[in-house]
């Protein structure tokens, strides 16, 4: 069982390794797309592991949540230099990680810890920042960068408002939109 305890932590490892790999290989190949379902394939694993290991533990979610950003930030790297995107779009996505990173300042001030959030609406923004090479194709760029940049915004305020008006860092909170 000691063994199966770090399982977790090392999906997470493995999708930090697979999104720096996404920076170096053709994008849309199937090369990329390879490490790109690694990546995802990690992501939904590392906490089901843990949870079905009793092996979660918060140095765990924060492995976790450096990864997606990682991940994310490799998504961006790849993907903003070769698509054409509006003005608008990079005004909301800058806004977005605006709005992210004075939620982690607050989290860190408020808490001393990064206060990565696993809320329904974060995890419904992974869902669809992953399956973005799909929408895209399907959609078109101005519809799925109007899905992605709508949900990541209300993720993103609701955890900013999670972290301001919380007493403790509560990194499981269901979110303000799933409370009973």
């Amino acid at each position: 069982m000691g063994r199966i305890k770090h399982i977790p932590n090392i999906l997470s490892a493995l999708r930090i390794l697979c999104s720096l790999l996404l920076l170096v290989v053709q994008p849309l190949s199937s090369m990329f797309f390879g490490l790109y379902l690694v990546c995802g394939a990690s992501d939904v694993l590392d906490g089901y592991v843990a949870r079905k290991t009793n092996s979660a533990s918060p140095l765990g979610a924060s492995i976790d949540s450096v990864a997606d950003v990682v991940f994310i930030t490799a998504l961006l790297a790849v993907f903003l230099p070769i698509l054409q995107l509006s003005l608008w779009v990079v005004c909301w996505i800058t806004s977005v990680v605006l709005i992210r990173l004075s939620s982690l300042l607050v989290g860190y001030v408020k808490y001393h810890a990064l206060s990565f959030l696993h809320t329904y609406a974060n995890k419904a923004t992974g869902l669809a920042l992953f399956s973005f090479p799909f929408l895209y194709s399907i959609f078109g760029l101005t519809a799925t960068s109007i899905v992605i940049c709508g949900l990541a915004s209300c993720s993103a305020v609701e955890e900013l408002i999670i972290n301001i008006k919380s007493k403790e860092l509560l990194r499981d909170d269901a979110g303000w939109m799933f409370r009973k």
